[in-house]
């Protein structure tokens, strides 16, 4: 059978964000098709509106992936708000799922919002918001913020490359807004449907969601759950490699 993933950034985020990760994924899942959307609003889809809710991310995304041609059922790696996008997902349509893999996400209702977005975090988000104009001080910020294991040479050449992202497929102020909005009122169910396989996994160094959204997450809804132990919130970013290893451990291998 045809293994297709569908990988989902987060907020105010793009597909070129997943860095190295398709790859590693294609030659760990040998024959895979592995595609980066972008949520409506980001990247490709930057002249778009964001929806305002978790629901309408869905939406757009089944309606993306029908104009393609691309049957289910799909594999889901997501991140952050694309976590909550991929679990909204798996309430509204499980049969259209494979597997489902959450990275360092929260939703309300299991965790406080000083859990959500670490208290200690507030002063980098506002200095974000405040530096529009300046799209490489942007990014340096955010990945000072959310990668505690690249180097000060790596990082400065992702903060240029992810500056001419910013430069190139703006995020309006308003769609930014919007996904933030959509982040925060979403609401999980305390229980989702056993019939697909669901990962969570996160950094024990999340320094913008508290390890712990994960931890209540995972015991509410009785799934797996990896630790990377020195990890940020950007984990795709600092442990790529551990990341595809623990994914493809914990799936069954691919099928002739």
């Amino acid at each position: 059978m045809d293994e297709t993933w569908v990988l989902l950034r987060g907020l105010i985020r793009e597909a070129g964000h997943w860095e190295a990760l398709p790859a590693l994924l294609r030659e760990r899942r040998p024959g895979a098709r592995v595609m980066t959307p972008d949520l409506p609003g980001n990247g490709r889809h930057c002249d778009l509106r964001s929806p305002d809710t978790i629901a309408g991310m869905v939406e757009s995304l089944r309606a993306e992936l029908a104009e393609q041609g691309i049957a289910p059922p799909w594999h889901v790696m997501a991140l952050s708000l694309g976590g909550m996008v991929a679990v909204e997902w798996l309430t509204r349509y499980p049969d259209e799922l494979a597997s489902v893999t959450v990275i360092n996400s929260s939703a309300a209702g299991f965790n406080s919002f000083w859990q959500r977005v670490r208290p200690a975090a507030y002063l980098p988000i506002l200095r974000f918001a405040l530096l529009r104009h300046d799209a490489l001080a942007r990014e340096t910020l955010v990945l000072k913020l959310t990668s505690n294991m690249t180097g000060s040479e790596e990082r400065a050449r992702l903060a240029r490359r992810w500056a001419g992202y910013a430069k190139e497929r703006p995020v309006s102020p308003g769609n930014a807004l919007r996904q933030l909005r959509a982040g925060l009122r979403f609401k999980a169910p305390r229980h989702l449907p056993a019939s697909v396989p669901l990962l969570l996994v996160n950094g024990a160094g999340d320094r913008m969601v508290n390890p712990i959204c994960s931890v209540t997450l995972a015991a509410a809804w009785h799934c797996a759950l990896r630790v990377h132990p020195h990890a940020g919130h950007d984990l795709p970013i600092d442990a790529p490699r551990w990341l595809v290893d623990t994914l493809n451990d914990w799936l069954p291998p691919r099928s002739p």
